[in-house]
């Protein structure tokens, strides 16, 4: 067969071999099976390297099932039923992601919506929880038809290259302060002066997490299969042993769903959510989760390399709609509106290409809504460094970055620095696309604009100057 076709083509089945080396993309053959289904050998990828990283990928997520009902908790929400509705979210999101749009992208509850849902709707405006469920709802059904009628891909198509390269950066910055902050390494300043300084460098959170970020770059320097995830298991049982904070508290429990009366599934008021006091938060929701998780969708995906010629993302469209039909569904089950993980890029880094990274994390959801105590075994040192790494690596979108065509490089560089000072993503984009607008027009380039980005630009800067902005 494989001759046959080397003459057909006019080609030495030798030229044929190092084509397909050189050119992952390229298909020298139907495969079948996870191979087949996932493009994995086309990505120039193998099923063990997709599940080292949805393994990394999922450990280091998987503080999300003990963040997101601690934050909700605290405005009213049991505890142990919104233990299963991230668990539930993170699952369905996942694995739409992976077996539909076949990227290596996981969903789960958004921690920064998830502030928002408790702090400002429940606790800060008074919003019941059904009518909060039923928001969180609404804001996924807008912005499922925001993205199935284009406009949100035609937002990542007005993305100007700078600015896009710039959220890059800035999100590994702003995920290298967030592992830093978490683990204590750096901390609020309490004095005048700048607002963080070093923490206790001498704290065991503190010297493990250095310890393991620099393990990390030795076994990646060295290619070691998973050492990212190696680095986290190592960690973990160094923890378990040594570490009293870090309680073994059993295996298996059964899921939960709270005393009767304080089920959430299915208890979203949405009658409640149309009220037009509510109405300007599900808008604040929406207009945050659109640039806030496309860029994040936009970042991981070119830290993966999963970009077209055209610079676009593989599968976008399914990609963007897995996202916000998450959050949904989220609101059924008595979730935070949902996202995309920048800690997806973690999985990425340990070499996740393809769907079947994505659908590895969506199980161990699965699995993990039967062994909750297990959450409590990895301790944010042991997953830091991994957060480190990735935040590190997005660094390198620097380089990508045209000097030559100044306005866009700075404009990308503003959005960076602003998205990590602010501890914004869309703060740091609005200001990022009204710099290079301002910055077009102001040195005579502003035939470079085209309309689309100066939309954009307005509508960001409207929304901030409104007072809706998140």
């Amino acid at each position: 067969m494989s001759d046959h076709s080397a003459i057909h083509t006019g080609q030495s089945t030798k030229d044929t071999d190092l084509n397909n080396t050189e050119n992952p993309e390229a298909k020298p053959e139907i495969k079948g099976g996870l191979d087949g289904y996932f493009y994995i050998t086309e990505r120039g990828s193998t099923v063990k390297i997709e599940m080292v990283a949805g393994l990394t990928t999922f450990l280091a997520m998987v503080y999300s099932v003990i963040v997101v009902p601690s934050m909700l908790g605290a405005a009213g929400f049991n505890q142990g039923a919104v233990y299963i509705a991230t668990c539930l979210v993170a699952a369905f999101g996942s694995l739409l992601m992976g077996l539909w749009a076949k990227l290596p992208m996981a969903i789960g509850c958004a921690i920064s919506l998830t502030a928002f849902t408790a702090f400002s709707l429940v606790l800060g405006q008074g919003i019941s929880i059904p009518v909060a469920l039923g928001a969180v709802f609404l804001m996924g059904v807008v912005f499922t038809a925001i993205t199935v009628t284009g406009i949100r891909q035609w937002i990542l198509t007005n993305l100007p290259h700078g600015i896009a390269h710039g959220t890059g950066i800035g999100i590994g910055l702003f995920l290298l302060l967030i592992a830093a902050n978490g683990v204590g390494l750096v901390v609020k300043n309490p004095y005048e002066g700048l607002p963080v300084m070093l923490g206790e460098f001498t704290s065991l959170p503190v010297l493990m997490s250095v310890f393991g970020l620099a393990a990390i770059f030795g076994l990646e320097k060295r290619r070691v299969p998973g050492g990212i995830l190696l680095v986290i298991v190592a960690i973990s049982v160094f923890g378990i042993i040594f570490d009293p904070n870090v309680v073994y508290q059993g295996l298996f429990a059964m899921p939960s769903f709270g005393a009767e009366g304080e089920s959430l599934l299915g208890t979203m008021d949405i009658m409640g959510a149309l009220n037009p006091i509510v109405i300007p938060s599900v808008l604040a929701l929406v207009m945050t989760a659109i640039f806030d998780a496309t860029g994040t969708i936009r970042a991981v995906a070119g830290q993966a390399n999963l970009l077209d010629k055209d610079g676009q993302i593989i599968n976008g469209g399914k990609a963007l709609t897995s996202d916000s039909v998450s959050s949904i569904v989220a609101g059924c089950v008595g979730g935070a509106p949902a996202a995309v993980y920048i800690e997806s890029a973690a999985g990425t880094a340990a070499g996740g290409k393809t769907g079947l990274t994505a659908t590895v994390v969506g199980l161990l959801f699965v699995v993990m809504l039967f062994l909750s105590p297990l959450s409590y075994l990895v301790p944010a040192y042991a997953t830091a460094p991994a957060l480190m790494y990735v935040g590190l690596l997005m660094l390198s979108n620097v380089s990508k970055l045209d000097m030559n065509d100044s306005v866009d490089a700075l404009s990308g560089l503003m959005c960076a620095v602003f998205i990590v000072l602010t501890g914004n993503i869309v703060t740091g984009i609005m200001l990022g696309f009204s710099a290079l607008v301002i910055g077009r027009v102001i040195s005579g380039e502003w035939k470079k604009l085209n309309v689309g980005t100066v939309l954009i630009a307005i509508v960001l800067v409207v929304f901030y100057a409104g007072g809706w902005a998140i």
